[in-house]
């Protein structure tokens, strides 16, 4: 028996951007994709992180950026691994109930990479490493790469479908949506492209905040 797809109301009637990305910021989170999306493609053979785990991650960048295209989809995969709709909820919704002990300092990270808008500090990504391990904090990044380029593309689409109801975004227009839309799909393999000489010539792939903190 299917269980019932339910997100949060404050998501599926949402009719003003929690979050808005530009075309830029869309074209640099392609680069990086790529290459997360094969990390975590190797993840599922390994199993080195728990694909549950790593969905919960998704779900966390979801809900800071509120894309509702994505937290459908979202909810749909995690029903299908066996999660239920009050846990997905309360991550959609940003509650803490359902995090696990273990996973807490991963989840916090990628709120915060969400809330940078993929552009985390190293401190926070180095603490990452300490309580995971090297491998393990690659793809906890690679699952929050993934996620916040699925959302900048979701997002203005999320308002489409809405304006398309007659519900449009107050702050939004046909122009940014269409644009985000169409424009991002043709920078889709250039972006690509970027990405697979970004590796070719060794550079790694993510973009940290360095700037000191203040103390």
């Amino acid at each position: 028996m299917k269980k019932e797809i339910k997100i949060p109301e404050t998501i599926s009637e949402r009719v003003t951007f929690k979050r808005k990305f530009t075309l830029w910021e869309l074209y640099r989170s392609f680069v990086f994709a790529p290459r997360a999306v094969s990390k975590l493609m190797g993840n599922r053979k390994s199993n080195l992180v728990d694909p549950h785990f790593v969905e919960r991650l998704q779900l966390a960048v979801t809900e800071v950026n509120g894309c509702a295209a994505c937290s459908y989809q979202h909810t749909k995969m995690a029903l299908s691994q066996g999660m239920s709709n009050e846990e997905i909820s309360s991550f959609l919704s940003g509650g803490g109930d359902f995090i696990r002990p273990e996973e807490a300092k991963a989840i916090m990270f990628a709120q915060h990479f969400a809330d940078t808008r993929g552009y985390p500090t190293k401190y926070a990504y180095d603490v990452i490493v300490k309580e995971y391990g090297e491998k393990e904090a690659r793809i906890i990044l690679s699952a929050a790469q993934v996620m916040i380029a699925g959302n900048m593309y979701g997002i203005p689409l999320s308002a489409f479908q809405s304006r398309l109801k007659g519900k449009p975004y107050k702050d939004s227009t046909m122009f940014y949506e269409l644009g985000m839309e169409i424009v991002g799909f043709l920078l889709l393999p250039i972006a690509i492209l970027h990405g697979f000489l970004r590796g070719l010539f060794g550079l790694p792939n993510e973009r940290f905040d360095t700037t000191p903190s203040d103390k």
